[in-house]
């Protein structure tokens, strides 16, 4: 069943108001409070009931002129899922202005209380139609892959989510950015390769591949099946963030962290010193 489909199973003013309170939170960069007792008085399954309201706000950017460049992939840490009571990850929609480029200042006012965390991005070559896939299809449907930092961010005040928060929220998602040296999957080791981020030079987390649900593939295998149930199969071209390789890391006015991904290279997010307002 698709998103939209699901749309048609909960109160849809009701799903809407869940919605707009989000993304008023986004547009005025005032976060709002949990929105998880809401969707819960939707009835049903509050996950769907979730997407459902995820796929209104995606609308809603497409509707605004914003493309859609991708997906992103959460929850892909076992331990951040026994946290939130859960056995699969989640996903979040990536538009192109959430594209920044490698070491581009950010404005801390284009970012809701950021953390960042170091990921790799598959790039793909070829869609994904399948109803299930295997490594073998992703990996013969990757062009390549280069390193990432994602600037996680939240609409709910204090990060005091559970899942229905965060994924209604678009998966907790903010900004990426990517590093500018593409390169194939056969030339550096997906599960074994090491990451290392800084914080100006300060070690601030550590991780491998296979702190990605085992192996980033697995987690783009569940990724390209669950958008194919979902009606929005993933495209040539796309980007998908695979999940987080290391713990997040907070963000503060000032910050420059670079993320070194072995056979990846690196990539950095600069943040700027001084908040400025929102255009």
């Amino acid at each position: 069943m698709s998103t939209r489909d699901l749309m048609n199973r909960f109160d849809p003013k009701a799903a809407r108001q869940i919605a707009e309170t989000l993304w008023r939170a986004r547009e005025g960069g005032t976060p709002c409070a949990p929105v998880r007792d809401a969707i819960a008085a939707l009835g049903g399954n509050a996950l769907d009931a979730a997407y459902a309201v995820q796929q209104i706000n995606t609308d809603r950017q497409l509707a605004s002129g914003r493309r859609l460049v991708g997906r992103k992939i959460g929850l892909t840490s076992k331990a951040v899922q026994t946290q939130l009571g859960v056995d699969q990850p989640d996903f979040g929609m990536l538009f192109d202005d959430m594209s920044i480029a490698d070491g581009e200042e950010i404005a801390m006012s284009r970012t809701q209380q950021p953390k960042v965390e170091a990921e790799i991005a598959l790039v793909l070559a070829h869609d994904l139609p399948h109803e299930r896939h295997t490594v073998a299809d992703l990996i013969g449907a990757t062009a390549y892959a280069l390193p990432a930092i994602e600037i996680v961010g939240s609409r709910i005040a204090g990060w005091d989510i559970r899942l229905s928060d965060t994924v209604a929220d678009n998966a907790s998602s903010g900004m990426f950015v990517l590093g500018s040296r593409p390169v194939k999957l056969d030339a550096f080791d997906l599960i074994g390769c090491g990451m290392v981020m800084e914080r100006r030079g300060d070690q601030v987390s550590v991780g491998v591949g296979a702190a990605c649900l085992g192996n980033p593939l697995y987690a783009a295998v569940w990724l390209a099946n669950t958008m194919v149930r979902v009606g929005a199969p993933l495209k040539a071209g796309d980007i998908v963030l695979t999940g987080a390789l290391g713990p997040m890391v907070t963000v503060a006015a000032g910050d420059v962290f670079t993320a070194h991904i072995e056979g990846l290279g690196a990539v950095s997010a600069s943040f700027a010193h001084q908040t400025e307002s929102k255009s």
